[in-house]
């Protein structure tokens, strides 16, 4: 059901070219996070995948058929921009919504009646959209994008104007969406988001594919250089470690620290080091991965 597959995609808008050689896949019952900085062409490559822009090269297809406005009824697309009319009542205009997608009333009607209990809305479908909070009315459009019952769900930026409660309530409704083996493609500049939700990732940058993975393989390949260390005691010869640029502190207090050891220096020789110094119990020594947000930055500092 709904596996989506990008071969070599190129867009351009005259001279400047907006996401180039593309490739990527999307897999039921997986989250894709699709990621990347202002203009590096994430916006571009989903529309395209929404069949809202056509590649110049290169192709878009879902269950291998190329996209077009066939798969259009068979997504469900959250934009970044948001479009809910303003003086129209809530339930009418998902009515209207899932009529474009030719959902007859009688059918979308019990399907809004469930979305809104289940986001806690079934007392503000009388009200027009104006009257609703930013949160409320970030709800209301995803309901407009999977009343379809979609095989693939475009979710750009999903949380947005979403306090922690009902962030955490549309993290819950994602991941059931998983389980029912929809695919579900997730665009967010928020990493901590990604790293929660997504099992693959893929970075774009200056409009090319420059990572690509599970969450689990993109963090492998890269260095563990962070320490975690819980003490008790002093363990002064980190300073002078500081001092000579074998180290450096991220977080520093009177129970331990975080730091980032320099390329020549080796973990084990400084648990020796710590294990060896006098009146120091040492509690913990770990290796941290590298969070999503480092390998973010790294990645795309590394294209500049």
């Amino acid at each position: 059901m709904g596996s989506l597959v990008l071969q070599g995609i190129t867009k351009r808008f005259g001279k400047v070219t907006a996401a180039q050689d593309i490739s990527l896949e999307a897999e039921p019952g997986r989250i894709l996070g699709l990621l990347g900085p202002n203009g590096a062409g994430k916006t571009t490559t989903v529309r395209m995948i929404a069949n809202i822009l056509t590649p110049d090269e290169g192709t878009v297809t879902l269950d291998g058929r190329v996209v077009g406005p066939w798969s259009q009824e068979q997504m469900g697309y959250l934009p970044e921009e948001r479009g809910l009319y303003k003086k129209i009542k809530v339930n009418n205009q998902l009515q209207y919504l899932a009529a474009l997608k030719g959902i007859h009333t009688r059918d979308s009607v019990p399907r809004i009646n469930y979305w809104m209990k289940r986001l806690g809305l079934q007392e503000w479908g009388a009200r027009k959209a104006q009257e609703l909070s930013k949160g409320m009315q970030q709800k209301v459009q995803f309901i407009a994008a999977v009343l379809p019952n979609p095989r693939l769900i475009i979710l750009d930026e999903p949380f947005s104007g979403l306090d922690p409660i009902n962030s955490e309530l549309l993290r819950e409704v994602v991941a059931e969406l998983k389980a029912d083996g929809r695919t579900i493609l997730f665009a967010s500049h928020r990493m901590e988001q990604v790293e929660q939700l997504c099992d693959d990732i893929c970075l774009i940058a200056n409009g090319k594919l420059v990572l690509s993975g599970t969450l689990r393989e993109i963090k492998r390949r890269f260095k563990r250089d962070k320490l975690a260390l819980a003490y008790d005691g002093e363990a002064l010869f980190l300073d002078a470690m500081k001092e000579t640029g074998d180290l450096q502190f991220l977080e520093r207090n009177e129970d331990g620290c975080i730091v980032r050891l320099a390329e020549h220096c080796h973990p084990r020789s400084l648990l020796d080091r710590l294990l060896a110094t006098p009146n120091l119990e040492l509690y913990r020594f770990e290796l941290l991965q590298p969070s999503l947000n480092e390998i973010f930055i790294r990645t795309v500092e590394s294209q500049r």
